[in-house]
């Protein structure tokens, strides 16, 4: 792997950005740093290198994400989904054009935050749904396994709930903690492990961290309405990122 400066500056960058949005919203929207990585690395590499930034920073973060800010009954039967989705993902990488799933989950996602704002932007709070949960960690297993971005199928079926913030953002990261664990072994199977990998991995972990500590110093001053507001708009943008990469794949934009 290239060990050049500008390789490391925006790696370090990207890293800072994925782990500011792990300690102020407990992750999912990791699709917006990548774009940085992309810019320095095809995305094979891009995907190796976060593999191992993505478990140490999730352990890193249950110093703030506590075992009370997690929703039980909802991780229940979102895991199970997650689990089912993250394998339907490698199906969907060695069998499916993963562009137009992309486009699927990113108009579904832009649909939601509309209907939303429609509604007059409050949260109307629904009943937990074993259904929906399953459904939504399955989506989410499979996005985040062919796109990197797993947060908006699973703040569809959250945000509605009307958690806390904490719980919400708590919740999040568990659940995705788990999901980076397992996609750490594929990733890292298809990556270049030299010296130069392991180098870079460790200059990017303290701003990584760093990322981490300021997302959640965020997350404190923000309410519960902002905190919402906040969210959605993440929404919108990953869903747009995600709509992009979907449709210039599918056209052979570069």
């Amino acid at each position: 792997m290239d060990f050049s400066f500008q390789v490391i500056a925006v790696s370090v960058v990207a890293v800072g950005v994925i782990g500011f949005m792990k300690g102020a919203f407990g992750g999912g929207f990791a699709i917006i740093g990548i774009p940085l990585l992309a810019l320095v690395m095809d995305p094979i590499k891009a995907g190796s290198l976060l593999a191992p930034i993505f478990v140490a920073t999730d352990f890193y973060a249950f110093r703030y994400w506590r075992p009370r800010t997690w929703s039980r009954p909802d991780l229940a039967y979102l895991v199970p989904g997650l689990l089912v989705g993250v394998l339907a993902g490698y199906f969907v990488l060695r069998h499916v054009n993963r562009h137009f799933v992309e486009i699927l989950m990113a108009v579904t996602t832009l649909l939601f935050a509309w209907l939303w704002w429609r509604g007059g932007a409050a949260v109307v709070e629904r009943p937990r749904s074993k259904n929906k949960a399953l459904l939504a960690g399955s989506a989410s297993g499979i996005t985040t396994m062919v796109a990197h971005s797993g947060g908006p199928p699973l703040a569809m079926y959250l945000l509605p709930l009307g958690l806390s913030k904490e719980m919400y953002g708590g919740t999040t990261s568990m659940f995705f903690t788990l999901g980076n664990l397992l996609k750490a072994g594929p990733w890292l199977a298809v990556g270049e492990l030299t010296a130069g990998f392991w180098g870079l991995v460790a200059i990017c972990l303290p701003a990584a961290f760093f990322g981490v500590w300021a997302g959640w110093r965020l997350h404190h001053r923000l309410n519960q309405a902002q905190m919402v507001r906040a969210c959605y708009g993440l929404l919108v943008v990953t869903a747009t990122k995600l709509l992009w990469d979907g449709v210039a794949g599918a056209l052979g934009w570069g």
